[in-house]
């Protein structure tokens, strides 16, 4: 007897003990956000094989179904790599950690990997400090809240998140989780993605094109400045940016919303992975005083207003750059204003292949985009000192800040006699 009640006891405490350690586990945890260039990054942690745990910077990337990791990170967690010359993949980590809840991968079948050195990638991409995102394919099976106005991001088990504002029904690809919201756009029904993890939104060349000629007093320009300056690719100098007067995006109505132009190929990319009709995507740009709840068990988006305020992206130095995998900022080409080029140019100027060093003084190299895209904002007229390096050599240029995508001259008198 005195064996039977010790062995009750014993399984009591344990059975209890497991209870308690079951019950502390986070079903849904709320942490910090920084938004920065208009991206979502959090803190995590990721599980190594001695036990202990690694922080990391996790990019939310709701846009994008395939998990990715810097070469950095992959040979730390001690990941078997395997490259080819067009790009590396490894096991993805068992899990990742978001304010102590876990959050399993094993779903994930790859990890993709950046093809860089292992020195020269410690994070995920240049300008991003990141080195794991966090990507649809593992959000989908949460209750997920990225609220923009306050900088914080809640994960929690299907029905842990309390949603508020204006909701929709959208479509939502049951393998991948990408997101299809109902659009209209001067009375035509469509198709837009919703991508948190995008910095900016894009639209159709097709449809691009037909409202800029309908509409030729919106405002629109050439070259990616500002919040349209993604990644530093080789055609940002070219893409063409555009701001729509008025969108019902499911139950909102945005206004003055800037799209860049998709070219077709990108656009068949983006249908053949949503698995079905769009045109585009709206980007987080859009959505900096919202915040966003995505509900994927029920195919709903909420967004709540957090605060009313214009954010002037685009009110900066006409820069076009490049963030490099050593820190550097590589100059791609300068953005036109009123037909003249807004950065003075050649000899005594910049051209494309410079490098920026530093904004009034303040050293760039190492900084975010985000970062380095604030010191080149403020006030149309405010002047910037550049320093900027070619050959070995620096040298300084004046530039102003310019109100680009502001409104067409011809709608400024109009605006007078009222």
């Amino acid at each position: 007897m005195r064996i039977l009640l010790a062995g009750c006891a014993l399984w009591l405490l344990f059975g209890f003990c497991g209870a308690q350690e079951k019950a502390s586990a986070p079903n849904i945890v709320t942490v910090p956000a920084t938004i920065d260039h208009n991206r979502v990054v959090i803190d995590a942690e990721i599980p190594l094989a001695d036990g202990s745990t690694r922080r990391v910077h996790a990019w939310v990337d709701n846009g994008n179904p395939d998990l990715y990791l810097s070469r950095h990170l992959a040979t730390v967690l001690g990941l078997a790599v395997t490259c080819d010359q067009h790009s590396c993949a490894a096991p993805p980590p068992r899990e990742i950690l978001i304010g102590g809840m876990a959050v399993p991968l094993a779903g994930i079948k790859e990890a993709k990997i950046p093809l860089k050195p292992v020195d020269a990638a410690p994070v995920l991409a240049p300008g991003l400090n990141a080195e794991i995102n966090i990507p649809s394919s593992v959000l989908r099976h949460y209750d997920v809240l990225i609220d923009f106005p306050g900088r914080k991001f809640s994960i929690g088990a299907p029905g842990t998140v309390h949603f508020r504002g204006p909701s929709g029904k959208v479509q939502i690809n049951a393998e991948n989780g990408l997101i299809q919201v109902p659009t209209q756009i001067e009375n035509k029904k469509y198709n837009l993605a919703l991508d948190v993890g995008a910095n900016i939104s894009f639209l159709s060349e097709e449809v691009g094109d037909k409202l800029a000629a309908a509409h030729p007093d919106w405002p629109h320009m050439t070259g990616a400045v500002g919040s349209a300056n993604m990644w530093g690719m080789d055609e940002e100098p070219k893409w063409k940016l555009m701001r729509l007067d008025r969108v019902q995006y499911g139950p909102l109505y945005l206004t003055s919303v800037a799209f860049v132009a998709l070219p077709k190929a990108a656009q068949d990319f983006m249908e053949k992975r949503a698995g079905m009709p769009t045109v585009g995507l709206l980007g987080s740009q859009a959505l900096l005083n919202y915040r966003v709840g995505l509900d994927y068990a029920h195919s709903m988006v909420y967004f709540e207003v957090g605060r009313t305020f214009n954010f002037p992206d685009f009110d900066v130095i006409g820069l076009i750059l490049r963030p490099e995998d050593n820190g550097r900022f590589t100059i791609l080409g300068v953005a036109d204003v009123s037909a003249k080029a807004s950065v003075p140019q050649g000899p005594d100027g910049v051209q494309p292949g410079d490098h920026l060093v530093a904004v009034d003084d303040i050293p760039v190299r190492g900084s975010t985009m985000g970062q380095v895209w604030s010191m080149l904002g403020g006030m149309p007229g405010q002047q910037r000192k550049l320093t900027i390096e070619r050959g070995g050599k620096e040298f300084a240029v004046v530039a102003a800040v310019q109100h680009f995508l502001g409104e067409a001259p011809e709608e400024q008198p109009v605006k007078k006699k009222k």
